[in-house]
């Protein structure tokens, strides 16, 4: 594979199969508009709520509060975070662009526009084979590495069928409600599902596990969701270990600033605080 790509040895089940997100193109999220939503949640145009359940979706409100709640979910404009593989990126919700660098290989990104420019070394290599192949990366990437960082503020996302299926236990042993998300014409791979365990005492999302069909019997993976900690008033975690192997996200930040340049810079950047 070329050399761009993240090593998918130790994660091979997880980064190619997690391609799976109802993430829309990235932008501030837009409330329903054929059936408003005054709810402090509103749902994203889309989400199917007819085919979901009121106490899923009443579940999933409650985790949008403990997480920050949704106006902080708006607010929040730059977030940055390493992802597996020795990738780090920084992805500016509002205007969709999105840095990325890995060793000496950055790309600069707009995900609306699908357009940007590559590098290597600080060299322009858009136009070269390699170049190409990694903006072709880009949003796929993005879908992938921002469902690992995020998911908790998307279970309302356009495409989004989410069902109550009853009370649970994590593997921590922790009392919890599960969820689940299908999703449909959405996503990269929409043909998956999600189990989300979420806490009773908390509200906050404790586990997950990922299914690569709807109608898997048995999920690919099922991995904690947690180490929290505040940033710019949204609630981000860390730790997505499974029962066998540590494995978390790193340098966690969320800013409404950023030095000039940063997100069109040739060349890596210092990761955000």
């Amino acid at each position: 594979m070329p050399h761009f790509l993240f090593s998918l040895r130790p994660l091979s089940a997880v980064c190619l199969l997690v391609f799976a997100v109802a993430c829309e193109a990235p932008k501030k999220d837009k409330a329903a508009t054929a059936a408003p939503d005054n709810s402090a949640y509103p749902a994203a145009e889309g989400f199917n709520k007819a085919g979901s359940d009121a106490k899923a979706i009443a579940i999933a409100d409650r985790v949008m509060e403990k997480m920050g709640g949704y106006p902080n979910w708006q607010k929040a404009h730059f977030l940055g975070w390493s992802f597996f593989g020795g990738q780090y990126q920084i992805w500016d919700k509002y205007t969709g662009d999105f840095h990325w660098q890995k060793d000496d290989l950055v790309a600069n990104y707009n995900l609306n526009k699908k357009t940007g420019h590559a590098y290597k070394a600080g060299q322009d290599i858009s136009n070269t084979e390699e170049g190409k192949q990694l903006l072709d990366k880009m949003y796929p990437t993005w879908v992938n590495n921002s469902w690992w960082l995020v998911m908790p503020f998307k279970l309302k996302d356009s495409g989004v069928t989410l069902k109550y299926k009853g009370p649970a236990k994590t593997r921590q042993g922790a009392d919890a409600d599960m969820l689940e998300m299908t999703f449909q014409n959405v996503g990269v791979t929409p043909d998956n599902r999600y189990e989300v365990l979420v806490n009773k005492a908390t509200g906050l999302v404790d586990e997950w596990a990922y299914f690569p069909k709807a109608t898997d019997a048995k999920p690919a993976f099922r991995r904690r969701w947690s180490d929290y900690s505040r940033h710019d008033g949204i609630m981000l975690a860390a730790d997505r270990s499974d029962s066998t192997k540590t494995t978390r996200l790193d340098d966690i930040a969320a800013v409404q600033t950023l030095p000039a340049g940063i997100m069109t810079s040739p060349t890596p950047v210092t990761k955000i605080k």
